[in-house]
């Protein structure tokens, strides 16, 4: 018989939010000052395609949030047409793609907390298992790793410009406590915004790849005919 003792251990079950949150965790606790460290130096190499790909999925995701969370209870579309000086505007600013890559990493900064208040306001009202309450923190999830992205590829493209250090597109403080009504009409109204937004992100991202790495090729291709 051999000396070794095999040693059995129990298996853990994580449930799905639990894992959800971890992986959250795990997001945030990368700061975006340290997401260049694996940029690399390709302008219209991988960080531009990633950041489009990632934007398109959380659009898809987003209207999927949207249609489960309209579908609570009592929720009228009238209520996410509210107007509100709260949530952040979904449009992006600026006059040149340095600018306008930068108010996309800004939006990202400042739709986190609103994504984060409405999961608390959720979490009062829904059971452990909803699948509103997935969709919510997979939201965060994910704007988090896009803002990280959206870092990555600012310095990759414009390495001598610097990132402010507080975001320069809408406000970041999320309203005081609510009623079960008002939360309804802020929940919504920032889910079709965030919905909104990453649908201008998509457009933008998509034709700053169009712009700038096409002139970069058309560049490098005049470059080697001398």
């Amino acid at each position: 018989m051999s000396g070794h003792v095999k040693i059995m251990y129990p298996q853990v079950s994580i449930s799905p939010t639990a894992r959800t949150w971890l992986s959250l965790m795990l997001v945030v606790a990368i700061h975006p000052s340290d997401a260049g460290a694996a940029c690399g130096n390709t302008p219209c190499g991988p960080s531009l395609q990633r950041s489009l790909k990632l934007t398109r999925l959380m659009h898809k995701e987003s209207g999927d949030l949207l249609k489960t969370y309209a579908s609570q209870g009592d929720q009228s579309d009238l209520f996410c047409q509210k107007s509100s000086n709260i949530v952040p505007d979904p449009i992006i600013s600026g006059l040149d793609p340095s600018e306008r890559i930068l108010s996309i990493y800004s939006h990202c900064k400042t739709f986190l907390p609103h994504l984060t208040r409405v999961t608390e306001q959720q979490t009062d009202l829904q059971p452990p298992s909803s699948p509103l309450l997935n969709q919510l923190l997979t939201a965060q999830n994910r704007i988090s790793g896009l803002g990280n992205q959206i870092n990555c590829l600012y310095q990759t493209l414009f390495p001598n410009l610097p990132i402010p250090p507080e975001p320069v597109d809408g406000p970041m403080s999320v309203p005081p406590p609510q009623n079960v009504f008002q939360q309804k009409i802020y929940g919504c109204v920032v889910l079709k915004r965030f919905k909104e937004f990453l649908a201008n992100s998509a457009r933008e991202l998509k034709t700053i790849k169009d712009q700038m790495c096409s002139r970069r090729k058309t560049f490098g291709h005049a470059n080697a005919l001398f």
